[in-house]
């Protein structure tokens, strides 16, 4: 499915296609049919894809993917039971325990935080320069609040002691629409990821990124697979069935990778040769996705440091309260 075929799909189904959003997974034909939401459609995922193209999932589940932009929709359509998981960031789960609803983590996906930050061309830092010099003033054009990439934005600039209101110009926007920021001259400094980063620099946008996350901060449970807390409870089966295929589309990427990315080819059929190669070239150098899916205690360090300092997370959540990992567990058990 298209980029924008997605998308569609994905605001059709949210807007009420009763049949197919019942929750925690619609029947039709003796199968249940799993959506899971994401907040863009992005090579960042390419293990969850590769899961559903190599059927991993049992001939009674089939899981769908829709594309819900904006920064919490992802979320809400698994509160709201318009979808079986979402893929996105854990503090999600936090901010949500804070608020009385409980949803966890059941499988990693994207243990590195999947986010580049780009300088229009023209405009980079100067040889030596602080990244808080560079920032001071710039128009920064990101996700919306709620985001992780927007979280990511703050996060950095309390500790380069910039003043999110003050010293620079947040400029919150979808995803896909970044680019077109910082093409028009809208945005000095953009927050992207792949494939967007690299059809910025094929259309000379934007050069190489001026800051790499997934080398700053290392290992960050950045994308995980989230459902409510009652699928675990009322039907721990599917959950497993569900996590099992996730684990199995992970040891593929990186065991076959060839077969990635002929997956990557199908999810991403406008994008050239050469510009997918280059993009899932970065993902594997940059060790993007998790390769057991478990969310290590020391990733959610990471991601619950990111929320907790950039004044998002007003409280400490545990690790055991928003992430469970038995399903997972159980997966690397099997033979």
């Amino acid at each position: 499915m298209n980029r924008i075929t997605r998308r569609t799909a994905g605001l059709a189904l949210l807007a009420g296609v009763a049949g197919l959003c019942m929750a925690p997974a619609a029947h039709a034909a003796g199968k249940k049919t799993l959506i899971v939401a994401e907040p863009v459609h992005s090579t960042g995922y390419l293990p969850l894809y590769v899961a559903i193209h190599h059927k991993f999932f049992p001939d009674n589940i089939e899981v769908k993917v829709i594309t819900t932009e904006g920064g919490a929709a992802h979320t809400n359509a698994v509160l709201t039971k318009q979808a079986f998981a979402f893929i996105g960031g854990p503090e999600h789960n936090a901010f949500a325990k804070i608020k009385g609803a409980e949803l966890r983590a059941v499988a990693n996906v994207v243990d590195r935080g999947n986010v580049y930050y780009v300088a229009k061309a023209g405009l980079a830092p100067k040889p030596g320069q602080s990244m808080a010099d560079f920032f001071k003033g710039k128009s920064i054009a990101v996700s919306f609040f709620g985001s992780t990439p927007n979280s990511i934005t703050r996060y950095l600039l309390a500790e380069w002691k910039l003043d999110a209101k003050k010293d620079v110009v947040l400029k919150e926007m979808s995803n896909g629409a970044v680019i077109a920021a910082v093409k028009t001259g809208n945005a000095d400094i953009g927050v992207t990821t792949e494939p967007i980063l690299t059809r910025g620099i094929v259309q000379k946008i934007w050069g190489e990124p001026i800051y790499n996350i997934p080398k700053e901060l290392g290992p960050y449970a950045y994308s995980t697979l989230n459902v409510r807390l009652d699928a675990i409870k009322e039907e721990p089966e599917v959950v497993a069935a569900f996590v099992k295929g996730v684990v199995k589309g992970l040891k593929l990427t990186y065991a076959e990778p060839d077969k990635a990315v002929a997956i990557a080819k199908k999810e991403f059929p406008t994008m050239s040769t050469g510009d997918l190669k280059a993009t899932l070239d970065r993902s594997f150098a940059d060790q993007m996705w998790s390769k057991d899916g478990m969310v290590s205690a020391e990733s959610w360090k990471t991601g619950r440091m990111v929320v907790r300092n950039a004044g998002i997370l007003k409280k400490d959540v545990a690790y055991d309260e928003i992430i469970d990992m038995q399903f997972v567990k159980a997966a690397l058990a099997m033979k």
